[in-house]
């Protein structure tokens, strides 16, 4: 049996989680957009969505700051089926790849996915740097608080020890 999707009925739906940033342009709409286009993945479910937060850039400085969410989804793809649909929605929102931590119109970057850690040429789950990003880690408190992410802890352990500097929520406000 299939469901809409095409997908087996009896396939493994597992959690997934993708932070979301974009400091070009109209930050919130591009935000927006990514939610949309995140609910339409082939056999995944958009099942939570983060606050709105507005942080400082990593590397480069003279560059505006962030706004920055995160997703919670559902899905039966793997890591990197997963990691081709956030490319694939990059490059359809007009992420051009040319300055390491510069500004981009959007970024989606795959957090973690339950199962086993990956670590491919280029796929590592749980992403390298979420133990030290209060800009992925806040959002994502929002949505997964307690959710333990191989080899870096529990999420709201993580975020503590990271603290806010640099980053505010935007009045409590909806992402979505």
């Amino acid at each position: 049996m299939r469901d809409r999707d095409g997908a087996a009925t009896d396939a493994l739906w597992r959690p997934a989680y993708v932070a979301l940033g974009s400091n070009l342009g109209d930050p919130r709409a591009r935000i927006a957009d990514a939610f949309e286009r995140l609910a339409t993945l082939e056999r995944s479910r958009l099942v939570a969505r983060s606050r709105l937060y507005r942080s400082r850039p990593m590397g480069p400085r003279d560059q505006p700051e962030f706004l920055n969410a995160a997703a919670g989804l559902l899905t039966t793809r793997s890591a990197r089926e997963l990691l081709d649909d956030l490319l694939a929605i990059e490059r359809a929102m007009g992420r051009h790849r040319t300055e390491r931590w510069g500004p981009r119109e959007i970024d989606l970057d795959l957090i973690w996915i339950v199962g086993a850690p990956i670590a491919e040429p280029g796929l590592s789950v749980p992403h390298p740097g979420v133990r030290d990003r209060n800009f992925v880690l806040y959002p994502l408190a929002d949505i997964a608080p307690t959710l333990v992410i191989p080899g870096c802890g529990r999420v709201c352990e993580l975020m503590e020890r990271v603290g806010a500097e640099g980053i505010d929520v935007l009045d409590g406000e909806s992402s979505g």
